[in-house]
């Protein structure tokens, strides 16, 4: 755990913030005592709605690494990770997760993702966005093909 890779985040974000180049997030990704990637929050700049820090910074950490799993490696965000960048999180397996402000932090600054978390407990057909299922049978044939497959990368 390090102050300065936390501290390094925060300023990042500040920097965003300051530059409008996006929202008011960044993080860190560390390995070794090194910092290895950094990421901000690019959704506006870059008009992409997955573009949050967290996320921004596991793509390059992960470039960087040759590797889609962040083993040893340590994530530093200013803020309480919202729940797309806790799945991305999950999905890279970094050793550990340090967060500086909190969800309610963020939510007072405009930045509430409560109703996602409340979304996830409704049948997908009474959701905000209506959720629909088709074809399940005809997609049932790609994970049969990815079981069969003798030479696949689990992860």
């Amino acid at each position: 755990m390090s102050p300065d890779f936390m501290r390094r985040a925060i300023a990042l974000a500040l920097e965003n913030v300051r530059s409008r180049n996006g929202g008011p997030f960044a993080a860190v990704i560390a390995k070794d005592g090194r910092i290895l990637a950094e990421g901000t929050n690019r959704v506006t700049a870059s008009n992409d709605p997955t573009a949050h820090a967290e996320v921004v910074a596991i793509r390059e950490a992960c470039r960087a690494l040759g590797d889609f799993q962040l083993a040893g490696c340590d994530l530093y965000t200013s803020c309480e990770p919202c729940p797309m960048c806790l799945g991305a999180i999950y999905w890279a397996r970094p050793a550990r997760v340090f967060y500086a402000a909190t969800a309610a932090d963020a939510a007072a600054a405009g930045f509430d993702d409560a109703f996602i978390y409340d979304e996830l407990k409704i049948a997908p057909a009474a959701r905000r966005i209506p959720t629909s299922q088709l074809l399940r049978e005809d997609a049932l044939a790609i994970f049969l093909a990815w079981k069969q497959q003798a030479n696949k990368r689990p992860y």
